[in-house]
C-alpha cells in the first residue's frame, strides 16, 4: 500500500504535502526532524491521508494535489 498525506506545522500552519508506504515510520520521522524540508517546522500533525495500492496511483495523485496549491 502507499500512501499521499498532507501535514499542517502546528507553529507556523502551512502544509507539507508527500507520499509513502509507511505512513506511521513517516510521520515520526518528520517530527523527529529527520526530513530536511520540515525540520524547520515541527511539530506536524496528519490532516489528511489517501490510500492506494500502488505508487503510480499515489505519486499522479500527489501532484495533483500540489498543483492546486498557490
Amino acid at each position: 500500500m502507499f500512501y499521499i498525506y498532507i501535514l499542517q506545522s502546528e507553529k507556523y500552519g502551512c502544509y507539507y504535502i508527500g507520499c509513502t508506504n509507511n505512513l506511521i515510520v513517516r510521520l515520526s520521522w518528520h517530527n523527529d526532524g529527520k526530513n530536511k524540508s520540515t525540520s524547520h517546522r515541527r511539530p506536524l500533525k496528519l490532516i489528511y491521508s489517501e490510500k492506494f495500492v500502488d505508487k503510480t496511483g499515489a505519486l499522479k495523485r500527489e501532484r495533483q494535489i500540489k498543483s492546486y496549491k498557490g
